[in-house]
């Protein structure tokens, strides 16, 4: 069982922002509740947030503020003449959290890097599938189990991965949350006690912060790790109070009951940056936010009917109602600052008239459809239910009838991978690595499908685009066939593109060391507080 404490008492407890205490308690109102503490099984970035960036750590970490791969749990690697064999040596006297639940025995070996790559490789491995219902969407996604070949312990601080094929985003894709090395000889413990769904409850890591508490849907409490290879952190407590609603976000950082907070309303940033106890960051996000059809089912399956939806979007009334302008309107899946962005690409023009025309010539009349709506907040879409009224009301004057549903973040997650899926899906995606292939190939190439690919999306010449691209080295090839793949997409259509947006991050004027990430996270190791 879970060890628990009311959010009230745990705020009281850890003195927050009175500078009473000795203690540093830094406070997060964070957007959601992660879906569990394992990040291997996940893609949603609240439960990064919640479980990577804090309690876990990767064989290579990005360097703070950039795509760039560093150091994390290896200390350096060799890659083969061939480009299949990766080795990597471990960096010695890395030691696991001790808890009041686990007290390790061992410091971080090989065997805790084999088990954690294996057990989402191997459908035969007994932790596969410990979550009911739960699958490793990421390491499929991006083709894991058919990319690498074999993970092996060379000796106790070295392992080497051995891959079928070239894939040239093989080191990024490793320092990405999925790729969290888990303790071996925890997991032991846990099967042997027959307590394996535990992982995904109490984790335990390398990571800057040990888990404490999770009181669900309200809040997380962590500790600095005493042992932490990189340093004990500056903060002594972290906690995250889970506030999904912004405006209530926006009035404990004003109150002080929170030092940071994430995904700000558009209309209150000016307000934030007037305000003299607080500290706006911005910076471009590296993201897409989309409407994903179930190409499978009709009449979403005729592409002249999802080209005719798209026409009958006013995407620039999205961005001025969502963003207020913090964001511009999406006509490629990658956002504009990534290597390989297809300027030539043509949007679908906003044409209600044409659009209504389109579905006429495809014989689609009184056509009712579901439009699903994320009910938090992310970077990529501040506030779905607002772009789906609008969404409702163009296509009403198209003659299309929309119904908006949404579900709580875990279940939406969840249900809208279903390959039977009604309607469209609102959602979105902030790349994890700085590559393409982050974006085209894991939501939306074929091994995807069922998993990140939402829009069950299978077309064999963008597939084999970007397929290409994963094992070509050369940079200026790589940009050409996602160039190329980028043309297909938009003649398709699975989307409608909806906007990337500008990433707003507000603080109190006593956080120090906070270092905004392209990549959308929040991770708070190298954090201070002043007041």
């Amino acid at each position: 069982m879970i060890k628990k404490t009311t959010f009230a008492a745990a705020l009281l407890a850890a003195t927050v922002l009175s500078g009473a205490a000795s203690a540093k308690t830094f406070v997060y109102c964070s957007e959601g509740s992660p879906e569990g503490f394992d990040p291997g099984l996940y893609t949603a970035g609240t439960t990064f947030d919640a479980a990577a960036h804090t309690v876990y750590n990767r064989l290579l970490e990005f360097k703070k503020g950039t795509t760039e791969t560093e150091p994390g749990l290896a200390e350096s690697y060799t890659i083969s003449d061939d480009g299949l064999e990766y080795t990597f040596k471990l960096r010695p006297g890395v030691k696991f959290q001790t808890t009041e639940f686990f007290t390790p025995s061992r410091e971080l070996n090989a065997d805790d890097v084999v088990f954690s790559y294996e057990r989402q490789l191997k459908a035969d491995n007994p932790w596969n599938k410990y979550v009911a219902g739960a699958s490793w969407e990421y390491a499929a996604g991006m083709g894991f189990p058919e990319v690498i070949k074999s993970v092996e312990k060379v000796d106790d601080l070295t392992v080497k991965f051995t891959l079928t094929r070239k894939e040239a985003p093989f080191l990024a894709n490793i320092a990405m949350p999925f790729a969290s090395i888990i303790s071996k000889e925890y997991a032991d413990k846990l099967q042997a006690d027959g307590k394996m769904n535990q992982m995904n409850q109490m984790p335990l890591g390398t990571g800057p912060f040990q888990f404490v508490a999770y009181q669900q849907d309200a809040i997380i409490r962590y500790k600095a790790n005493p042992e932490y290879w990189g340093g004990k952190q500056k903060i002594d407590d972290l906690v995250f109070a889970i506030t999904p609603d912004a405006s209530v976000r926006f009035q404990k950082l004003k109150a002080g009951e929170c030092h940071l907070m994430p995904f700000p309303n558009a209309a209150d940033v000016a307000a934030m940056k007037a305000d003299p106890n607080l500290k706006v960051m911005e910076q471009e996000g590296l993201n897409v936010s989309y409407l994903a059809y179930n190409t499978t089912q009709a009449p979403f399956d005729k592409v002249e009917v999802r080209k005719a939806l798209n026409k009958s979007i006013n995407k620039q009334a999205i961005v001025d109602a969502v963003f207020q302008g913090a964001a511009s309107v999406a006509k490629n899946p990658i956002p504009p600052t990534m290597w390989s962005y297809n300027e030539a690409v043509e949007d679908d023009s906003y044409d209600p008239d044409a659009a209504k025309k389109m579905l006429e010539e495809a014989g689609v009349k009184d056509l009712s459809m579901k439009i699903w709506a994320m009910p938090v907040s992310r970077p990529y879409m501040l506030n779905a239910r607002r772009a789906a009224e609008l969404m409702q009301a163009d296509l009403a004057k198209v003659g299309v009838k929309a119904e908006i549903v949404s579900y709580e973040w875990a279940e939406y997650l969840d249900k809208s991978k279903a390959k039977d899926r009604d309607g469209a899906v609102i959602l979105g995606w902030t790349g994890d690595n700085g590559d393409p292939d982050n974006f085209l190939d894991t939501l939306l190439g074929c091994d995807a499908v069922g998993g990140n690919n939402r829009a069950q999306w299978c077309n064999k010449e963008f597939d084999d685009l970007v397929t290409k691209a994963k094992e070509t080295t050369d940079l200026a090839e790589r940009t050409k066939l996602y160039e190329q793949a980028q043309v297909v997409f938009k003649k398709d259509a699975p989307w409608a593109t909806l906007d990337h947006s500008l990433s707003v991050v507000p603080m109190r004027k006593g956080v120090e060391g906070f270092v905004q990430s392209p990549l959308g996270d929040f991770a708070f190791d190298g954090v201070d507080i002043t007041e």
